[in-house]
């Protein structure tokens, strides 16, 4: 099994923002935002800020596929 994630699915369906005004809004750095966005899994603590940040339950962000 594998940690997949909707950040990029989220970041243009509902917010219509690029990498960088969309990782200003999460309060989190550009250059990690990226590698999220590429599949390189966050860690809890930032999948559950991410989650937070977006007012949506972590499961609905992070999936495993």
């Amino acid at each position: 099994m594998e940690v997949k994630n909707k950040l990029k699915e989220i970041r243009m369906k509902e917010y219509m923002l690029n990498q960088k005004e969309f990782a200003e809004l999460l309060e989190i750095n550009y250059r990690q935002y990226n590698k999220y966005e590429n599949e390189v899994v966050p860690s809890l603590q930032i999948a559950l800020h991410i989650a937070k940040k977006l007012n949506k339950p972590l499961e609905e962000i992070f999936y495993l596929e």
